[in-house]
């Protein structure tokens, strides 16, 4: 936002938490998105959610450093809080994703990777 005079001014703090709001809103329908991606194992679908996710991750930092998480109202902080709990869940299951690909690959070739979650003597 610039004032008349061409300076720029800070947006007023009642946009910052529409902005933020809109943000987080924003997330939690890529953090959908992304859950349904998982679900059908679509590998392009998971890199677009990711990319959005990275966007989204600058954007909401930029706009709670200016807020703060004391200046959140309610709204704000239920959605936040949606947001948190959806990327739990996907996050649980790309865990569970990962474990069942180890234990596929240690099943085919009989012992653990050097990669794998639990390396060490086979």
């Amino acid at each position: 936002m610039t004032h008349i005079t061409g300076k720029p001014v800070a947006a007023p703090a009642h946009e910052d938490r529409q902005d933020l709001a809109s943000s987080l809103r924003q997330m939690i329908a890529v953090l959908q998105a992304e859950r349904q991606a998982l679900a059908t194992l679509k590998a392009d679908a998971l890199l677009d959610v990711t990319r959005e996710k990275e966007g989204l991750c600058d954007e909401l930092a930029f706009l709670g450093s200016h807020i703060g998480a004391g200046r959140m109202d309610d709204e704000t902080r239920a959605l936040a809080q949606t947001a948190k709990s959806l990327n739990d869940v996907n996050r649980r299951v790309r865990n569970l994703l990962a474990a069942n690909v180890t234990g596929q690959l240690e099943a085919l070739g009989g012992k653990r990777h050097a990669y794998s979650a639990h390396s060490g003597p086979a």
